[in-house]
């Protein structure tokens, strides 16, 4: 089988897998109209061999809703200093050397959003997080 027939025939598994997660997962995919990047987050975390070390997270927010989006939108330094509160206090509760537990970093940081934004109705999204 030539490498070009096979590369086609990834891309189109991918994308099969791709599309029935995106279906299975039962929320609505983000658009460019409802979602917006915030600059990425850091909190000094211990590394196992004792050094400091850096946790970066880059965040998203998805927001339907057009009034709550245009509060989002002006609210983004609080979310901003939320976010980095939040983060600070999950890399403090991290032991040296252990991989962050995304799903309890992901409740927090929505939390926080919720808090910040005064109800519910916005949806965090995280893009790489890294512990270095």
């Amino acid at each position: 089988m030539e490498r070009r027939a096979l590369l086609g025939l990834a891309v189109v598994a991918t994308a099969a897998a791709s599309t029935s997660a995106r279906a299975s997962s039962g929320g609505a995919a983000p658009s460019a109209d409802t979602y917006f990047r915030l600059p990425v987050i850091t909190a000094s975390i211990i590394q196992a061999s004792g050094r400091r070390g850096v946790l970066t997270i880059e965040t998203g927010v998805d927001v339907p809703d057009a009034a709550l989006r245009t509060r989002a939108q002006q609210s983004a330094p609080r979310l901003r200093a939320a976010y980095n509160t939040a983060a600070q206090r999950f890399a403090n509760g991290l032991r040296p050397g252990a991989v962050p537990n995304i799903d309890q970093l992901s409740a927090e940081l929505q939390a926080a959003t919720n808090a910040t934004l005064g109800r519910a109705g916005a949806r965090v999204l995280l893009g790489t997080v890294m512990a270095a």
